[in-house]
């Protein structure tokens, strides 16, 4: 009933810029913190910005003054616009939200908790 799908990866060269979009689909009534994830490979996962409900950021300091984290509560979805890309920015990247309240058809108001989407390769070149 829930789900959230990321896009906007590619590949582009150093110094490039990409965006990426987590949509959140579902009878949704509240979605609280967003953000994204990466993982390159080889490496650890590594948590890379976040957003709350009320628009407050944190970003780790690989990224900072690079990426920009926003989101657009009626349409559901965040962005992040990632811009000067290095080639260590190489990741699979993933959204996830802390907590959504949803509406099920069955259950009624339900909360799923750490959902995350499917992931998108982000690769730069150098």
């Amino acid at each position: 009933q829930v789900q959230l799908v990321d896009s906007g990866g590619g590949l582009v060269q150093a110094g490039g810029s990409l965006r990426l979009s987590c949509a959140v689909s579902g009878s949704i009534l509240n979605i609280n913190t967003m953000g994204w994830y990466r993982q390159a490979v080889g490496k650890e996962r590594e948590l890379v910005a976040v957003i709350t409900s009320g628009g407050s950021t944190k970003y780790a300091d690989s990224v900072k003054g690079r990426f920009t984290i926003s989101r657009d509560n009626v349409l559901k979805t965040a962005y992040l616009q990632m811009s000067s890309l290095k080639p260590e920015d190489t990741a699979v990247y993933r959204c996830y939200a802390d907590k959504i309240l949803f509406i099920d058809p069955v259950l009624g108001a339900r909360e799923a908790v750490d959902y995350r989407g499917q992931g998108t390769q982000v690769t730069v070149s150098s």
